[in-house]
C-alpha cells in the first residue's frame, strides 16, 4: 500500500498554488485550465492529436512530462523569490 508523504505544511495554501500553478502554465502557453480555447488547442483538436473531450480544468495528461515539470520549477522558483524578498523586508 502507498503512502502519501506530500503533506502542506500549510493546508489552507493550496489554492494559492492552484492559482499560481495555472498561471505558470498560461504565462508557458500550456493548454491547461479554463483558458484552454486558444488557437494551438483548437488546431490540435481538429486534428485529432488531442481529443477534445479529454480536455478539462484538473486535466494534465496531455501535457509532456517535461513541461509539467517546467510548471513545477517555475513555482519554485517563484515561490523561493518570495521568501528572498520577504527576507530582505525583515
Amino acid at each position: 500500500m502507498a503512502r502519501n508523504n506530500n503533506k502542506k505544511v500549510v493546508p489552507e495554501s493550496g489554492k494559492a498554488l492552484d492559482v499560481m500553478k495555472y498561471e505558470i502554465a498560461a504565462e508557458l502557453g500550456l493548454p491547461v485550465g479554463k483558458n484552454v480555447a486558444s488557437a494551438n488547442v483548437e488546431f490540435a483538436t481538429e486534428l485529432g492529436s488531442i481529443s477534445s473531450s479529454s480536455i478539462r480544468e484538473d486535466y494534465w495528461g496531455h501535457v509532456a512530462a517535461r513541461d509539467t515539470g517546467a510548471v513545477g520549477g517555475h513555482i519554485t522558483a517563484r515561490l523561493i523569490r518570495k521568501a528572498e524578498e520577504m527576507m530582505l523586508n525583515l
